[in-house]
């Protein structure tokens, strides 16, 4: 697993800044930037034997952008039309619910626990229409193993024959095995990047640990970079041993 030297700690909480990153209150630039991943990726991911695309997102570390990718990916999809849903995989630190102001709930780890079922868990319409979100839930003592498990797998495909597109929001790669066990359940995995954060070394570790679960790497998104006109930049390519503590940020 990866070392726990590899990134610095940082505060897990949802920022004013966050809230103005996410969906209508995103500016011009980002919007655009977005728009152009989402069209990159409708191209790059064909459906296979289901209806939807599963698309998993993930990074190496906390602290990289991926939920707020995440989220405004799956916002860029359904305002274009697709049908989209945005399911929450990060269950040991779960931020979705603060970040685009969900009620607290039940979620996957309920369903996967056998605790609800899917209409108990699933928010219809959040941010803008057709986009659905099944939050976290509550945080188990078992994430990789629910991940893992037959019935993680059965419910994805459930959700592949309703919807067009299936967003995964994946834990760090360098931080805990969960992103790896639930990758086997993608059409493919989109990495996100920070600059001047992200290390070369923590990036290696990720995508060797992708390749060696077969995981198919369809592109890298390269947030937090600052143009002279102060736009978004988003580069988009073909191509936790340790838990999380309560002062972590992802």
């Amino acid at each position: 697993m990866a070392d726990s030297k590899k990134s610095p700690k940082v505060q897990a909480k949802t920022t004013e800044n966050d809230i103005r990153q996410i969906g209508s209150k995103l500016n011009f630039e980002g919007r655009e930037a977005y728009n152009l991943l989402r069209t990159n990726l409708m191209f790059s991911v064909k459906r296979n034997d289901r209806n939807a695309r599963v698309i998993g997102v993930t990074s190496s570390v906390h602290g990289e952008g991926k939920s707020l990718t995440t989220i405004n990916l799956a916002y860029s999809l359904a305002e274009s039309g697709q049908k989209v849903i945005l399911v929450e995989c990060d269950l040991r630190l779960p931020t979705l619910r603060k970040k685009i102001g969900l009620p607290k709930t039940t979620g996957l780890s309920n369903l996967l626990a056998g605790l609800n079922n899917e209409n108990a868990t699933l928010h219809k319409d959040v941010l803008v229409k057709r986009l659905d979100v099944v939050q976290a839930g509550d945080i188990p003592p078992n994430p990789s193993e629910l991940l893992g498990s037959k019935q993680f797998g059965q419910i994805i495909d459930s959700l592949a024959e309703n919807y067009d597109v299936v967003i995964l929001d994946l834990p760090p790669v360098g931080e805990v095995s969960d992103a790896l066990v639930a990758s086997k359940v993608t059409d493919g995995i989109i990495v996100v990047v920070r600059h001047d954060y992200t290390s070369s070394s923590d990036l290696d570790y990720t995508l060797r640990q992708l390749q060696l679960v077969n995981a198919k790497i369809i592109g890298f998104v390269y947030n937090g970079a600052e143009s002279k006109a102060r736009h978004y930049k988003y580069g988009y390519k073909h191509g936790y041993g340790k838990p999380y503590s309560s002062g972590d940020k992802k």
